[in-house]
């Protein structure tokens, strides 16, 4: 597991974390995930990954509190698959009580086509979901065609602006014009909103002066092995 933080770009305060599974293969070294999670979907493993992935994010959110940080909200990728399993909802909820987690703590990022192609039962396990008092992320918001319904069929709390609209900032005027939009009907829909891949100085003025909420990037910070976290985040504590 490794972890990025995310800031309010508004008081440069450390607000949460995004949990981040990696592979560290013994010959191939580091393997990026969308090398490998294709292959566990397709086998079933991503549901015990899964499962494995959402206990240790716990963990380290309470792992975190006890050294003397504020409660940090962790987020965790769901895959498609996973809502194929109809323990998921239990699961979560038996991981969230054993580790002792606030529900607020935690925040589920769904990917579009996850939401493209929602059956009844999966709407029925969103909502079930939100009814825990967890929160709800769409990821990568921008790249896909019926963004915009989704933000009335589901009950989404945080939009994810996907890097590929921050990095040429502020290069391109076209990015800049459909960021700009984004972040103001987000906020008009009481959504708050996180660019991604945040990456140089006036990437961050930008998103600052458009009062965009969150930020996560290497400008902040890289993914940080799990075993280094609570070293690497002793500069953020004030």
């Amino acid at each position: 597991m490794f972890y990025q933080p995310k800031l309010c770009l508004k008081t440069g305060q450390l607000l949460g974390m995004e949990a981040l599974l990696r592979w560290n293969h013994p010959e191939k070294g580091m393997i990026r995930p969308d090398k490998f999670i294709s292959v566990a979907e397709e086998t079933g493993l991503i549901i015990p990954i899964g499962k494995w992935v959402t206990r240790q994010a716990c963990r380290m959110s309470k792992q975190l509190i006890a050294v003397g940080h504020r409660p940090l909200q962790m987020a965790i990728n769901l895959s498609p698959k996973q809502f194929s399993d109809p323990d998921l909802v239990g699961e979560i909820t038996n991981i969230l009580q054993e580790e002792q987690l606030d529900p607020a703590l935690l925040e589920l990022e769904l990917t579009e086509s996850l939401l493209l192609e929602a059956t009844g039962d999966t709407r029925q396990q969103l909502s079930r979901l939100k009814s825990l008092g967890l929160t709800l992320a769409m990821d990568d918001f921008g790249t896909g065609y019926s963004s915009l319904s989704y933000l009335k069929k589901f009950p989404i709390d945080v939009i994810k602006i996907d890097r590929s609209f921050i990095k040429d900032i502020p290069q391109n005027q076209d990015d800049m014009e459909i960021t700009s939009a984004v972040i103001a009907m987000a906020h008009n829909l009481k959504l708050k909103v996180v660019a991604e891949g945040v990456e140089t100085r006036d990437q961050l003025n930008f998103l600052r002066r458009h009062q965009c909420d969150i930020g996560q990037g290497y400008l902040f910070d890289k993914p940080i092995a799990g075993r280094d976290l609570l070293d690497q985040l002793k500069r953020y504590q004030r």
